[in-house]
């Protein structure tokens, strides 16, 4: 079972996927984790990455790509796995549908959690920060009970100036993925918006088993 969860920043993948990974025993990919893996294990894509890093600048495509291409030809993805924030863009899906083939793998589903605008930028600026324990909490949905407010912050990137750039940059360059993989018949949406994550979890699961 090979999955892509999609959605705009904040609208729940990585909880998703940790709630898949145990249900199903496959890996949750993430680039972000791949990317630091490699810089703390020195390979030569992981010091090429740090290096433009270190300068200031973005890291490649080419070296994305091909630091998924090792993490998915290893073990435990046999089974499946779950990417999480990958592809970004129609350029990069192009290139991850080129590594499976190599690999005679293909993704299975793409499941869209689907969310507003609104209620993503009220789920990241709510977000807070103890200054003392470093744990998140949410003003709304997890409010700090045992926390003076004096000792929570909020991120720089969690203010709403920057939630609402980080979506015109999906809708720009991350959404057109959707209509390469609907074009292969493979989307499904689901309403990230409920309440309770388990029931999210459960739509997940229903479209994966049927």
């Amino acid at each position: 079972m090979n999955i892509v969860l999609f959605g705009a920043p904040g609208a729940g993948k990585g909880t998703q996927a940790k709630q898949l990974v145990k249900k199903y025993g496959i890996p949750q990919i993430s680039t972000g984790d791949i990317l630091r893996a490699a810089i703390a294990n020195k390979t030569p894509l992981g010091l090429q990455a740090k290096e433009l890093m270190d300068q200031g600048k973005l890291v490649s495509d080419e070296i994305v790509d091909g630091l998924v291409e090792k993490r998915l030809a290893e073990k435990d993805c046999e089974e499946g796995f779950i990417l999480d924030g990958f592809p970004r863009t129609v350029a990069q899906a192009q290139k991850l549908d080129k590594i499976l083939d190599r690999l005679g793998k293909k993704i299975d589903k793409v499941i869209e959690l689907r969310v507003s605008d609104e209620e993503i930028i009220e789920r990241i600026t709510g977000r807070r920060v103890s200054k003392k324990t470093g744990k998140i909490y949410h003003i709304k949905y997890n409010p700090p009970v045992d926390e003076n407010p004096e000792d929570l912050y909020q991120r720089p990137d969690d203010n709403e100036e920057t939630v609402r750039n980080r979506l015109k940059v999906y809708k720009e360059q991350t959404a057109p993925v959707l209509d390469f993989y609907k074009a292969q018949n493979k989307v499904y949406s689901v309403g990230g918006h409920k309440e309770k994550m388990e029931e999210i979890t459960q739509a997940i699961v229903e479209i994966l088993e049927k």
